[in-house]
């Protein structure tokens, strides 16, 4: 049996499964400290199921304190930026074109050296290892401890940077070194943001996944425990610590995946409503579409893997507003519905409010709300309908109708009919698909390299990937036997010589001793 936990803005989520069956599931609002949540809900289901922490075989958990840490500009260490470039690529120097008090918080300081490769791997210049490690003990006399390296295709070969960290760690063996052929994707600028964005993140992450695996050993669970990541897929505590930035937007992922579990649908539209957001997303062969295109990350162009989701200000805590018209959002009382919303002795009028006095749900008092006029709840239903089908509209890639799958605990806020969908499915314990995702999540292994189709031809090159991405997947700790791939994209990269193609490649697998059917 395994434990999935999804954090939210306004709830923390967590389902025990056996298999494929959805054994119990709890809701318990998320805390101001988001560790006595998880807490909270890891007891509540153990205690609900009547389950020994002895049976539990592992524990999944989607979390947002390394978004929240960016979003909000704190627990950030600052960080040391080497671009292994010279005598390229030295334009636009690192941290160009950051949020001013970003930079202010993470910037400690930029260099570049001589190094780096073309697309198809072949060397720009040597790398300068002197000035590495010359950089290094500066670093380490300012009493700096986290670095952020990147090389010029480094995807292509990651070569050079494997070396500087060696050096460093020679140099300044106490430095969390961050590399960006681990990180992002082709592109430089936007895979060293990324890398930035990581390396300031490195303390945080040995920090909360200390407190995760102290929590576990509070309630006597000697599981394993995971994170989730934002492809859908899995990282142990130690890849976590080293990589934090992967876990962005994991929480919309989860609920995808979790709802294309209880849907059993591999292809639609998922509108996950929570209490502070509504998420928006297109599955594809079970897993998340994911952005083709640079993603801006509080204020930072980034190019690692990303679904593509679209979040409103729409969720089940958001205030609703009568004058001078009704408008809905985008503030939300979050976490503080059960103390904020009419329906439990509040005095704000919430989305939840509304969804009460129209019928839709049975939380709460509804004699709260009896009072409210018609013709406002009326509205404000059709605002919250209005700007979801709007945002549906958005991320469908075609006029025609698609299958849509409701989830999340706002979900209540939306009747079974939407336009634009050729069916609107409301799975059983749809209130709590992330924390199934969670709990379902596969791991996995990718590869996004440049290929010259014609040195090495396109099949011997889409084998050659597919290979490298199952080993990742068999290193990340899935078993060999159940390897899938899940995506294989190629894109002709017209302005380069040499048959070139972005060839990416996506494998997951169930982990070792842990199947999931279904």
């Amino acid at each position: 049996m395994r434990i999935g936990v999804d954090v939210g803005g306004t709830n923390t989520d967590a389902v025990l499964m056996d298999g494929a069956r959805v054994v119990t599931t709890v809701k318990v609002p998320t805390t101001p400290d988001v560790m006595l949540g998880v807490t909270l809900a890891l007891e509540h289901v153990l205690l609900d199921s009547a389950t020994s922490a002895a049976a539990i075989e592992a524990v999944m958990i989607g979390t947002t304190h390394f978004t929240n840490a960016v979003v909000e500009r704190r627990r950030l260490a600052p960080v040391a930026a080497l671009r292994i470039c010279l005598p390229a690529s030295a334009g636009i120097p690192p941290f160009t074109d950051w949020p001013r008090d970003l930079a202010q918080v993470v910037r400690a300081r930029s260099d570049m050296v001589a190094g780096g490769y073309e697309f198809d791997g072949r060397e720009i210049a040597p790398l300068d290892e002197r000035g590495v490690a010359r950089i290094a003990r500066e670093i380490r006399a300012l009493g700096i401890g986290a670095m952020a390296v990147s090389s010029v295709f480094a995807p292509a070969n990651a070569a050079m940077e494997l070396r500087a960290e060696e050096i460093i760690r020679n140099e300044h063996p106490d430095a969390s070194v961050s590399l960006s052929s681990a990180v992002g994707r082709v592109g430089l600028l936007e895979r060293e943001n990324a890398t930035i964005l990581n390396a300031s993140l490195t303390p945080l992450a040995r920090s909360i996944c200390s407190a995760f695996g102290a929590a576990l050993a509070r309630l006597n669970i000697a599981a394993p425990f995971f994170i989730s990541q934002n492809d859908g897929t899995l990282m142990n505590p130690e890849t976590v610590a080293r990589y934090p930035v992967l876990t962005f937007a994991s929480g919309p992922t989860n609920s995808m995946r979790g709802a294309a579990f209880l849907a059993a649908v591999k292809d639609a539209l998922v509108i996950d409503v929570g209490g502070t957001t509504t998420d928006l997303g297109l599955l594809s062969g079970g897993f998340p579409r994911q952005s083709s295109q640079a993603v801006s990350f509080a204020g930072v162009r980034t190019n690692f893997r990303m679904p593509d989701v679209l979040s409103i200000g729409i969720g089940g805590g958001s205030s609703v507003r009568a004058r001078p018209e009704v408008t809905i959002g985008p503030d939300s009382v979050g976490y503080q519905l059960q103390q904020r919303a009419l329906v439990f002795g509040g005095d704000t009028l919430t989305a939840t409010d509304i969804a009460v006095a129209a019928g839709l749900a049975d939380v709460g008092q509804p004699g709260r709300v009896a009072h409210l006029d018609r013709a406002l709840v009326r509205s404000a239903l059709a605002v919250i309908k209005g700007r979801i089908e709007e945002a549906a509209a958005r991320m469908k890639v075609s006029a025609a109708a698609i299958p849509v799958v409701l989830v999340g605990g706002g979900s209540i806020l939306l009747d079974d009919t939407l336009r634009g969908a050729s069916m609107v499915l409301r799975p059983q314990h749809f209130a709590v698909a992330n924390a199934v995702g969670a709990a379902i999540a596969q791991v996995g292994g990718e590869v996004d390299q440049v290929y010259s189709y014609e040195a090495l031809g396109r099949d011997a090159a889409v084998r050659q990937a597919m290979a490298r991405a199952a080993a990742a997947a068999v290193a990340a700790g899935a078993a060999p036997d159940t390897i899938a791939f899940v995506e294989v994209d190629e894109l002709p990269l017209a302005y380069m010589p040499g048959g070139a193609v972005r060839l990416r490649v996506k494998a997951v697998g169930d982990l070792v001793g842990l199947r999931v059917a279904g």
